[in-house]
Parts: C-alpha cells; structure tokens; sequence
C-alpha cells in the first residue's frame, strides 16, 4: 500500500519550509529512524526521520523547493503498509507526515495506525499526533487543530457531524471511523447564522499603489522567517493591551562586580557579560515578584514555576528568541555558557525547537549598538519584555552633590490583562536593587 510523506509541522507557527536537502533518492530502502531529508523552517533546519518503512517510490518535491505547505505530499514509499478496512480501501492512499522531533514535554508523536488497527490507549500528558489525513486538519474556529483520520472526515461531513463535539477513541485521542459513525444526531453542526460578518484582513498597499515607481528600488523577497516575525509581531502589537515602565539603573558596581567575577573564571575559559547578569537579575527578580511570571490565556492567569528566559539575538533575516531554562536556579558561569552557545547555534539555525520555543519573559538588549532606550513588542504569550539600553556616564545627584554614574536606561513592556502597572512596577523596583548591588544575586 502507498504512503505519502507529508511535509511535517516542525513547530507551532510553522505553516511553510523549505525542503533543504533529502538523504534518500528513488529505489533507497528506508526504515523507521531513518534521517530521510532536512527542513529549513523560519526558525531552523533540522533533521527530519521517518516513521514509515519502504522503499522511496518518487521524489515529489525536489530538494531545495522553498514555501512547501505543512501536510503537502513530498514523497511516496511502496511497500507493505497496514491493512485497511474496506470502507477505508476505497479512499485514497494513507499519508503520513515525518517523524518530528521531540517536543519539550517529550511526549513521542506516533503515526497514526490504518482505520482497522486495534485501538490504543492514549499516553498521559498533553499534546497529540499530527494528522495522517491527505489534507489540513480539521480546525476549529478559533483555529486550534482537531485530529481526526481522513475517513472520520469525509463521514462527519457527510453525516453533518460536528467534530469538536465528539471524543477519540484513536491513538493520542484521534477520531477515527467508528467515532463518528456511533457518534448521535445531537453533535450535527450548528447552522450558520445568516449574514454572519467575517472580519476583512487588513489590505497591505503595493509600492506601485503607494506612488514608488518600479526600477527605483531592490526587492528582496521576503523569508518564511521574515513572515512569521512580520506575522507574530503585528498580531501582538495589535491585539495585546500593552503598556511601557521606563527606569535608570546606576551599574558602576555591576561592572566592578563583573570584572571580578570574569578574573575568577579567566582558567575555566569563561567571560560573563552584561547581558548574562540582566538575566540572572531577571530571573531573581521573576522569583521575587512571581506575578510577573505570568501568561494570559483564555482559560485563565498560568504562574510559571520557573524563570524561563528568552534573549532575542538577531540573525540574518530577521531575529529569534533562544531561551535559558530555569535560570533562577543557574550560576553566572552557567548561563554564561549556555547564552554563547545559543547564541551561536542561533545564527547558524541549529536550534532545537525546544531551545527556542516557550519562555515565561524575554530580555532584548541594545546597548551594544549604543541605543540608549528603547521598548520592545511583547513575544506572546510571554508577560512581559525588558529592553536594555546602553550604559553610559551621566550626570546624577547623589546627597545633595552632583556627581558623575554609568547609568543604563531599561523599559518594561507589560501585557496589561496579566501584569498591571503595580505588579511592573514591583518587578522593577527588585530588579534594580539586584542590579545597582549585585552581591544580592549571591545571597
């Protein structure tokens, strides 16, 4: 029996890739495990393995082919497949979708069996099976994904059955066949109501409509990377009630304490940087003021356990967020390391999903390019976002004296519905103790 391989979802946002190289051709035995192609989604390439075992019958997309959809067919293998039930024999070939890597939770995203597979019991934890359909998934209306095999479909659709109200009795909660062919009359759609208004996505001008002439200009067509930042940072400009809390912060011990701590390390072959002790002082204050590691979601306020912090670091075509795990429990050699080698692996779109995908609050860091304030977009579903400036000498009173402090300048961009102007301003307030006398990392 043929099976397609579809083109995997890699993360959460992916909706395209590019399909980087493939490590079989026409006539390759493959088994289950085997790395088979690498994607280029817009945050990484990675390695893909397969789930299936056979022999690769034609190539479909050729390596190197940019803007390939999520669950479009990229390649068949012949060879033995499961056996399929009647009614399913008559649909077409079953296609099953890359083996993905791992995700953070680490639950194992199995393909699903033929209809006439025995049913399983559904593993424990949260997250699901990509769809083995021949097309998209059956999404809901707000978007969320319904896993459901290609035959559970077409019969809801013939049946009128509404999908989200029915339970799966497949592998990972997957609607299959006898789902909804026991399902009852009571699950049938609701019908549309008429006239039902459906907002108009905002038109975006051409250059020619705006006035600027062809020939006067370069293009360089936009990345799947460049799209999804485009995307996710409008998306939250826009529908996030934000607002900014701006402090200076006098860091002449902070530079004093740093210069101490990178002699101790010089041996071990480690420099901690400014940016390294902002997400240490991050995190401490995170676990100080726990309110502020927050998220907003519609089923309610989620109180992270952990400072899970995000650095942005810009790459070419635009920028990604890799993330210190835990990093309230971590020493400054540690983060350190880790930061460098993030970073690192960032610019070259080495990262695991895991590594960049999640984080409870982000840290984006100017100074290096003398920018001496600045307030970030909220990386959602993330709570907040500090932007750090330069720190350069000014002139401050001290005592009644004017004197002369290194002073950087740090803005607080707050996601309104979970963190409120009282909660921010605690936040900085603990912040700046942790950064002005450092020693209070350590005590």
């Amino acid at each position: 029996m043929p099976i397609d391989i579809l083109m995997p979802a890699l993360s959460p946002t992916m909706e395209e890739g590019t399909l980087a190289k493939w490590h079989v051709k026409k006539g390759d035995v493959v088994k289950s495990g085997d790395v088979i192609a690498e994607i280029e989604t817009d945050k990484a390439t990675m390695e893909v393995e397969a789930v299936d075992e056979g022999t690769v019958d034609e190539i479909l997309v050729p390596e190197g082919t940019e803007n390939v959809k999520v669950n479009a067919p990229i390649a068949r293998l012949s060879g033995e497949g499961e056996a399929a039930s009647p009614a399913a024999s008559q649909s077409p070939p079953q296609s099953q979708p890359l083996a993905a890597p791992a995700p953070p939770r680490g639950e194992h995203l199995a393909p699903a069996p033929a209809e006439s597979a025995a049913p399983r019991s559904s593993p424990s934890g949260g997250g699901g099976p990509r769809s083995g359909g021949g097309g998209p998934p059956a999404q809901v209306s707000d978007g969320a994904r319904i896993f459901a095999s290609p035959l559970a479909r077409r019969i809801a659709a013939q049946k009128n059955l509404d999908l989200t109200a029915l339970k799966g009795s497949g592998p990972h909660g997957r609607i299959i066949k006898r789902d909804v062919e026991g399902a009852s009359p009571g699950v049938a759609k609701a019908p549309a109501a008429a006239g039902a208004a459906t907002a108009a996505p905002r038109q975006v001008l051409s250059l020619a409509q705006m006035g600027i002439p062809d020939g006067s200009y370069d293009l360089t067509p936009l990345d799947g990377m460049r799209k999804t930042v485009a995307r996710r940072l409008t998306d939250s400009f826009r529908d996030v009630p934000h607002f900014p809390l701006t402090i200076d912060l006098e860091i002449d011990a902070l530079l004093a304490g740093r210069a101490k701590i990178n002699a101790m390390l010089e041996k071990q072959g480690v420099k901690v940087s400014v940016n390294d002790l902002v997400i240490k002082a991050c995190a401490i204050a995170l676990k100080q003021v726990p309110e502020a590691n927050a998220s907003y979601s519609p089923e309610g306020i989620a109180m992270h356990h952990h400072a899970d912090i995000a650095m942005a670091v810009a790459i070419d075509g635009g920028l990604i967020t890799p993330i210190i795990r835990a990093a309230e429990t971590k020493g400054l050699a540690v983060i350190a390391t880790e930061a460098k080698d993030l970073a690192a692996r960032a610019r070259t779109r080495k990262l695991k999903p895991e590594e960049f995908q999640g984080g409870t609050f982000s840290v984006s860091n100017l100074g290096m390019f003398g920018i001496k304030a600045f307030a970030s977009i909220l990386n959602e579903p993330q709570g907040a976002i500090l932007s750090v400036g330069a720190g350069e000498q000014r002139p401050v009173v001290k005592n009644g004296q004017l004197a002369v402090a290194t002073v950087m300048t740090v803005t607080l961009t707050c996601d309104h519905r979970v963190v409120d102007g009282a909660i921010g301003a605690r936040w900085l307030q603990a912040f700046k103790v942790l950064i002005e006398d450092p020693i209070t990392m350590i005590v």
